[in-house]
């Protein structure tokens, strides 16, 4: 009898040593799951001719505002990044599909796009401008009526144009969209379109660049913005480890001294 009492005893304590291991287990595995993998290299999805924020050098080199916020934020996390240019018609779609991990470069916070994905906290400002070439005629929203306006394919600058009916509907076609605001520049430079909408700093950045080119901005615009970045709706650890590390950068002042590298004062 004493013998089966103490095998009775052995078998229950292993039930219970199996059963508050895999307990164990399964929570460090679920804070894992939801931690960062500093195994893992992420992926910032990125549209690689917005300039400044990121863009290639003379060189080819991946280079810009947000590449290099992006990199001393990762060094804060302790994390890995690599970056690959995406369509910027299908960057939700890439991160969705867990192709990236991160869309950062110079990404609007927008209604539509917050039901698609989990921002950050915002780090800078914008404005969509409209421009038209220096001896046009054009000084106010009102002016294009019957003419045409360019912009980038799945922009903010595209919503932003989008909630003003009225001015749509005054227009001599549909908008006409291009898959880089560079393009959406060229068409305007070439005359096929009367004006464009864009981004504030790709636009004060590519005609100081190009000096050649003879255009005005109009006093009216298409509204405030503010950039920051996608993350998957789940990736809420992530988006946390990541605001810490943006305020640190404004803090330690590393977010302005990158500013100083690509804007002007």
């Amino acid at each position: 009898m004493k013998s089966i009492k103490y095998l009775l005893a052995v078998l229950l304590l292993g039930v219970c040593l199996t059963a508050c291991g895999g307990g164990q287990d399964s929570n460090q595995a679920g804070e894992a799951s939801q931690g960062l993998d500093k195994n893992k290299t992420y992926i910032i999805g990125l549209d690689d001719t917005f300039v400044p924020m990121g863009y290639r050098d003379e060189k080819g080199d991946l280079v810009g505002f947000d590449v290099d916020l992006a990199r001393e934020a990762a060094k804060i996390m302790g994390i890995q990044v690599d970056f690959m240019p995406v369509d910027w018609n299908y960057k939700e779609a890439e991160l969705e599909a867990k192709n990236i991990d991160f869309i950062w470069n110079g990404y609007s916070i927008t209604p539509e796009r917050e039901k698609a994905v989990l921002f950050s906290k915002p780090y800078m400002d914008n404005t969509q401008l409209i421009i038209v070439p220096e001896d046009s005629p054009i000084e106010t929203k009102a002016d294009f009526k019957g003419k045409k306006v360019t912009l980038q394919a799945d922009s903010s600058a595209l919503e932003a144009v989008k909630k003003d009916q009225a001015f749509v509907d005054s227009l001599g076609g549909p908008l006409v969209e291009y898959p880089t605001n560079i393009e959406a520049f060229k068409d305007v430079e070439a005359g096929r379109s009367d004006g464009l909408v864009v981004d504030e700093v790709l636009a004060r950045d590519y005609l100081k660049k190009n000096p050649q080119v003879k255009m005005k901005i109009l006093e009216e615009n298409f509204g405030q913005e503010e950039f920051a970045v996608g993350m998957r709706k789940e990736d809420k650890a992530l988006a946390e480890e990541l605001n810490k590390a943006l305020d640190q950068l404004k803090e330690n002042g590393k977010f302005e001294e990158i500013r100083g590298r690509y804007f002007s004062k």
